[in-house]
């Protein structure tokens, strides 16, 4: 089931319960609203506390926490995060868990066997004991916070409006206590979303069957190393040794059961269930980030500069809040004083700063899974010419106003069998017993993860929060197993540097040169097995680079494919454009980096124009492609002639695509990011490649003329119909707008005036994909909306913490209603940025409210 049907059953299930709230209770009162509005001034008692603690809010609700120890800190942000986001902290760990069905009933059913199959929170729970002692109390003194905002509340219904909805269609649901566990299973989210390379190596074993292996590997060219520099230089690093990289041939064991509707229906049975899994974070293209930084020595405050805006889902409430921890004294008992950006469910602060060093994050996507074609017979599976038994476990979902469901979870050495899952709810039908095993064909597909082996990855999250200097930052990154990331680091005395940290395995390679992991590989040989992980200190890394500058917009790391982190990066417009830019001026300002951020300039759309001004069109069409004659490659979403040439390009492209790749499935078809602007420009040199002829019309073979004139001539129909007969009025914005929705109450099915509450749209953007402004749609969906951008952005001054600047995407609450639930949108749309306060006399003098939490009395 694609991710747009399980959101629409999943609104689906709601539609009942929400028109009898209404007619039953008048839901809609505004006394009702606010009745789960917490306590923000005033004091408290907070079970557990050992000394008080002060909760401070600024003028958007962003909370400065001061405590006397770390115990208090932690447990005293437990109870904010609740205080302003339980339910997304709730639907979470719902997700996480495999649990979904128990909150919005038998839509979340498909959902909670894929992640039970994975099996996130076995593996979570198997993580915390692992944990540094301190890791854990800190853990429990955040659940132990989030709980006594739990029992404070007499009914879900006090903690939030979405529980009043629910509750219609699951009036027995009880809001459980929070667990260290729930945290740690969000990371499984996390790391799922950003991991690399899995759908490429699916999409590739599903099209083998159709298309050439060189056609196929046209789709993935190499990296432009010319044009596009990588994050570090040959002078930065020296691997042990160079190779060149190459797409890699099939393994010779995988040419047979490819070619074979057996084997193609485990990988298309496997594609079908990761479709399952909602994108918590992004999907695809989508997940991106931008971070740079700067030398003190090329800017205008003499210390360092560091930027960072991650690009992931955008949704309401953001994916991210914001916090302010601090340590009335610092010690080594009570070490933090950190602000930043973190995770509704997790404590500490995972992007952001301390008193000495700043941080940033961008998505390394290292390829960290390997699917396994695993020949199997009954319960057993082939191993180097033996049967070996399958592991077997059975899960139960319960599922709000349905019966239980069961499932056979199946697993091999190499990890669970992710072809089982989609047949197996198929055959469910009135939701009885599932079974997901033995299948009717000979061939399965599992999946190989970092992040199913438990990790220390919680620990990192700590000491990055602690760190005081590039040694301390390493050794917390050495504990960053996944997602692996692309660190940026500066610190108040003018250090700058770079870290890839994470778990990255070691694989054969199919051909000297080639690169591994790029097939399927055959699970029955064990030379294809995983042999360990590259060690930290071999990972790409760099102290204070002559240049002065480290840019990361999830490009290639290095030019050497030494060690082997993937072969498919993002194709590295946004980070040399960033590089550009930063270049152009001797001395770089805190207001610049924040400008750079909203760049809009498409740097792949001049190669492009200059083929579709060399088109013969008519007459109706040349009003339209003359706007493209003196346009500047800008984006923006204004009035101006240049964002009517934006609008114009765009449709044409979108064409562009759809008409080149007629011939791929839907949900591998072109989303129209930075892979598909350089598979382009080598099919733009090649006018007679086979992906230009049109398969639907037998007899005639289209060169590259034909279909970008098509491209042209219905870019120009197309707006005509969305935005009016005159080119010169057409408004970039005016397609590209952003739809904030609610996870659950967002969808189309819900009533109006209940998505009227929870959703904020119609929000007009520039930018697009591959621009520094990344606010990315999908090429190959309907219509040009806003699917991901960037959920914040930051600027971290290390020559005044306090003049540092920063924005969320939507606001610090997840009330709806809430006077901070939306007052970060305006800002952020419009690259806007607010004050950062962080000392205690700067949070102090922000301060707005002001809540006195104390220990609970005794009795």
């Amino acid at each position: 089931m694609s991710r747009i049907k399980l959101v629409r059953r999943i609104s689906l299930s709601v539609i009942v319960l929400v028109v009898l709230a209404l007619v039953a209770a008048g839901i809609l009162a505004i006394s009702t609203v606010r009745h789960s509005f917490p306590q923000q001034s005033g004091q408290l008692r907070i079970e557990g506390l050992t000394s008080t603690v002060t909760v401070t809010r600024d003028a958007r609700g962003i909370p400065t926490i001061t405590a006397d120890n770390s115990a208090d800190l932690f447990r005293a942000q437990g109870y904010v995060s609740a205080q302003d986001r339980f339910f997304e902290m709730d639907l979470r760990r719902h997700v996480t868990a495999g649990r979904l069905a128990e909150l919005v009933g038998e839509p979340g059913v498909e959902t909670d066997a894929v992640i039970r199959t994975m099996g996130w929170r076995r593996v979570a729970e198997q993580e915390l004991p692992k944990l540094r002692p301190e890791t854990r109390q800190y853990l429990q003194a955040y659940a132990d916070g989030v709980n006594a905002y739990i029992h404070h509340a007499e009914s879900p219904g006090e903690m939030s409006l979405e529980y009043t909805l629910l509750a219609r269609n699951n009036p027995g649901y009880r809001v459980e206590d929070w667990t260290p566990v729930d945290s740690l299973a969000w990371l499984k989210a996390m790391a799922w979303d950003l991991r690399g390379d899995y759908s490429d190596e699916l999409a590739r074993a599903r099209l083998s069957r159709r298309t050439s292996v060189k056609q196929i590997s046209l789709l993935y060219p190499a990296y432009p190393m010319d044009r596009n520099l990588p994050i570090l230089s040959s002078e930065d690093w020296h691997p042990t040794k160079a190779a060149e990289q190459a797409a890699a041939p099939l393994p010779e064991g995988l040419v047979k059961p490819l070619a074979q509707s057996d084997g193609q229906a485990a990988f298309e049975n496997t594609a079908a269930a990761i479709d399952a899994i909602p994108a918590l974070l992004g999907k695809g293209d989508d997940i991106g980030s931008n971070s740079w930084v700067v030398s003190g020595s090329r800017t205008t405050t003499g210390k360092p500069l560091l930027a960072n805006d991650p690009h992931l889902k955008l949704g309401i409430p953001s994916i991210w809040s914001q916090v302010n921890l601090q340590c009335r004294t610092v010690t080594p008992q009570c070490p933090f004083q950190v602000s930043g950006f973190t995770f509704s469910g997790l404590p500490g602060v995972v992007i952001g700063h301390n008193a000495r060093i700043a941080w940033g994050f961008t998505n390394l996507g290292p390829d960290v899974t390997d699917f396994y074609l695993e020949q199997v017979d009954g319960e057993n599976y082939l191993r180097d010419g033996v049967q070996k038994p399958l592991e077997s476990r059975t899960e139960t979902i319960k599922v709000a106003g349905g019966r239980d469901v069961t499932i056979t979870v199946r697993s091999t050495l190499h990890g669970p069998i992710m072809s089982d899952v989609v047949p197996g709810i198929a055959e469910a039908g009135d939701r009885v017993v599932v079974r997901g095993a033995p299948q009717s064909n000979r061939y399965a597909v599992s999946l190989a993860w970092t992040a199913l082996t438990p990790n220390n990855t919680a620990d990192a999250i700590f000491a990055l929060d602690t760190a005081g200097n590039w040694d301390q930052f390493r050794k917390a990154a050495a504990q960053f197993a996944v997602p692996s990331q692309n660190l940026v680091y500066a610190d108040v005395e003018g250090h700058i540097g770079y870290q890839a940290p994470g778990l990255i395995p070691v694989r054969r390679a199919s051909t000297p040169g080639a690169a591994p992991g790029y097939w399927p590989s055959p699970g029955w040989d064990s030379e294809w097995d995983w042999r360990g992980y590259v060690p930290f200190d071999e990972l790409p890394h760099v102290l204070d680079p002559s240049d002065g500058l480290i840019v990361t917009a999830n490009q290639a790391v290095t030019a050497s494919s030494t060690p082997f982190l993937t072969s498919e990066w993002d194709y590295g417009f946004r980070a040399q454009r960033i590089r550009n830019l930063l270049e152009s001026t001797p001395k770089v300002s805190p207001e610049l980096m924040s400008q750079i951020q909203g760049d809009t300039r498409n740097t792949f759309a001049p190669v492009l124009v200059e083929h579709l001004l060399g088109v013969q069109v008519d007459d109706f069409t040349a009003q339209a492609q003359r706007l493209l004659t003196q346009w500047d490659y800008s984006q923006p979403n204004d009035k101006s002639r240049n964002s009517a040439a934006a609008a114009y390009y765009n449709a044409v492209w979108k064409h562009l695509l759809e008409y080149t790749f007629d011939e791929l499935p839907p949900d591998i078809a072109p989303d129209g990011g930075s892979r598909w602007m350089v598979v382009m420009e080598q099919l733009l040199k090649d006018p007679k490649n086979d992906w230009w002829d049109d398969k639907t019309t037998p007899g005639v073979v289209e060169t590259s003329g034909e279909i970008l004139k098509r491209a042209l001539v219905d870019a120009r129909l197309d707006l005509a119909r969305k935005l009016g007969k005159e080119p010169v009025t057409w408004r970039w914005g005016r397609l590209h707008e952003l739809n904030l929705e609610h996870q659950v109450m967002g969808g189309d099915s819900v009533p109006g005036v209940i998505r009227q509450i929870f959703n904020r749209g119609g929000i007009e953007l520039g930018g697009g994909n591959s621009i520094v402004d990344a606010n990315a749609w999908n090429a190959s969906a309907p219509g040009y909306d806003v699917t991901a951008g960037p959920s914040m952005r930051m600027v971290v001054d290390l020559s005044n913490l306090d003049a540092s600047r920063w924005v969320n995407s939507t606001g610090q609450s997840g009330h709806a209603m809430s006077d901070h639930y939306a007052d970060q949108v305006d800002a952020w749309a419009a690259n806007e940025t607010f004050p950062w306060p962080f000392t205690p006399a700067a949070t102090d003098k922000a301060a707005e409210e002001r809540l006195t939490l104390s220990p609970a009395a005794r009795p």
